[in-house]
């Protein structure tokens, strides 16, 4: 975590500004725990990565294998402590996500070359150059690397640490990434220049997400990707958006369409699940303005 971030961060319940405890740094901070004294909430920086979940044994109870993985690597007795501290609290979650998301890593890395990408930086680039920029589900952090070439503060939050500890992998002195809820912001207030939002409406309540992202836009971009692939049984949103209710709700939240992205677009996102598979999207593309 770059030492920077520390004043912009804020507590993910309250909004109110966080301490740090630092045990390990290098050019970064590498270990520590970030405190709200209002809420008596602590968020553990573990590889560099906070962890800015509301309750940290609950983002371990569906991680356990994680919660293992970072007890081991981490040098500090107090993490140490903490980490086994939230492992211990009996689990309501039988499925553990831990290996799934080291899989997704692992095919994001395989297709970081699709021509999705391609056409999405082109894109980005007619955007002006900005103070701060925050994309929501950056995963490996393709388009957050880019981004942090032109504009000069780039965030990236993901709820997959192990996306992320890619992500980290691609330093720079403006980038820098946090494990976070994309609905219950670690920044507070802060407004955002350019806020991205790639094909992630399948895995948060659609509007939910819209409402939120506004919030943190008063004057700025808004760049927004789909394939519209809703059907995730159990898991599936309750309310989803089509090519016009996106639009038409942009719309509502004080975005002006941009003239290119009015109309459905079809850009080909091609995921290399393994050697003999791949998963082929349509993705729609929407540019908003305020």
């Amino acid at each position: 975590m770059l030492k920077s971030s520390l004043d912009f961060l804020r507590c993910v319940r309250c909004g109110s500004k966080l301490e740090s405890d630092i045990f390990k740094t290098s050019k970064e901070i590498d270990e520590g725990i970030l405190q709200c004294k209002k809420c008596n909430l602590e968020f553990p920086i573990l590889e560099k990565i906070p962890v800015l979940w509301d309750d940290f044994s609950k983002y371990l109870e569906s991680r356990k294998i994680l919660g293992g993985k970072l007890y081991k690597s981490t040098s500090s007795p107090t993490l140490k402590k903490f980490i086994k501290k939230s492992l211990l609290k009996k689990s309501k979650i039988n499925n553990d996500r831990t290996t799934l998301e080291e899989r997704w890593t692992k095919i994001y890395e395989n297709s970081k070359n699709s021509k999705f990408y391609h056409l999405m930086k082109n894109n980005l680039n007619a955007i002006p150059s900005s103070k701060f920029v925050l994309e929501h589900g950056c995963s490996i952090g393709i388009m957050t690397s880019f981004l942090a070439d032109k504009h000069d503060m780039v965030f990236g939050i993901d709820r997959s640490f192990s996306a992320l500890k890619q992500a980290k992998k691609s330093s720079k002195e403006n980038l820098d990434y946090f494990v976070a809820d994309s609905i219950s912001s670690p920044f507070g207030k802060l407004q955002f220049d350019l806020v991205l939002a790639l094909n992630l409406l399948e895995l948060i309540e659609p509007l939910e997400l819209l409402k939120h992202i506004s919030k943190q836009i008063s004057k700025g971009f808004f760049v927004i990707s789909d394939p519209y692939d809703f059907d995730r049984g159990v898991n599936s949103v309750k309310n989803t958006l089509d090519e016009s209710t996106l639009r038409t709700n942009l719309q509502n939240f004080g975005f002006k369409i941009n003239s290119k992205t009015k109309r459905p677009s079809f850009l080909p996102w091609n995921l290399k699940i393994n050697p003999r598979a791949t998963l082929n999207y349509k993705v729609d593309f929407v540019i908003g303005k305020k």
